[in-house]
C-alpha cells in the first residue's frame, strides 16, 4: 500500500516539473496553471524545511 502511495507522489512530482518545463517553453494555459502550483508548492516545502532546521524560533539563543 505505501509503495503505491510513494509511486503516485512520484508521478505527481513528475507531472509538475514537466509541466513546469513546458510552460517555459509557452505551453498551454492548463500547463502554466500547473506549473505554478507546483512551483508554489515548492516554496511551501521548502519554507517548511528553513523553519525545521532552526527549530521555529525567532531570534537568538545568546
Amino acid at each position: 500500500m505505501i509503495v503505491l502511495a510513494l509511486t503516485g507522489i512520484l508521478v505527481l512530482v513528475l507531472g509538475g516539473c514537466a509541466c513546469v518545463w513546458w510552460a517555459a517553453r509557452g505551453g498551454p494555459r492548463w500547463a502554466r496553471a500547473v506549473a505554478v502550483v507546483t512551483l508554489a508548492a515548492g516554496e511551501l516545502v521548502r519554507g517548511a524545511n528553513r523553519s525545521d532546521r532552526t527549530g521555529g524560533k525567532s531570534g537568538s539563543d545568546d
